[in-house]
């Protein structure tokens, strides 16, 4: 898992219109939100998603973008976005899945994909990183709304 004041890392992944999301490319103008979800059909982290969506104004006033990854492929993605009418961009990967990218791999014999979220400011840097094996843990609101908290304030 990546580490909190680390650069983040290169990732560069497809949303669910086939489209290239470099998450690069939110540098400089936003601070951006990526929530591991470990499966499309787990509840419990689609409780998680709703939040996220019902916080979404919240977000956007503190100027972070949110970004959903999916260890599916597009075409589950897509219509899991559709299904739950998220306003988010959901991602998948191309060559390998975004999980597998931070270090949110596979436990418990391979078989429980891993959930959590990271937290990038504007300058590329990580303020958060946070993940779980079991999907309860994975959402770490109140460590989130801190590291939120926390680019609101003047270095």
């Amino acid at each position: 898992m990546l580490e909190t004041g680390s650069p983040a890392p290169q990732m560069v992944l497809e949303d669910t219109t086939g489209e290239t999301v470099r998450v690069s490319d939110y540098q400089g103008a936003h601070a951006v939100l990526l929530y591991f979800v470990r499966s499309t059909s787990c509840p419990v982290c689609n409780r998680h998603v709703r939040d996220l969506v019902n916080r979404g104004d919240e977000l956007a006033a503190d100027n972070v973008r949110v970004l959903l990854a999916v260890p599916e492929d597009r075409e589950q993605a897509s219509a899991w976005k559709a299904k739950h009418r998220i306003p988010f961009p959901v991602l998948t990967g191309r060559r390998e899945s975004p999980h597998e990218m931070i270090g949110l791999g596979r436990k418990v014999f391979g078989s429980m994909q891993q959930s959590g979220s990271i937290l990038i400011d504007r300058q590329g840097v990580i303020r958060h990183a946070h993940g779980a094996t079991m999907p309860t843990n994975s959402y770490d609101k109140t460590g989130i709304a801190k590291a939120i908290a926390s680019l609101r304030t003047p270095a």
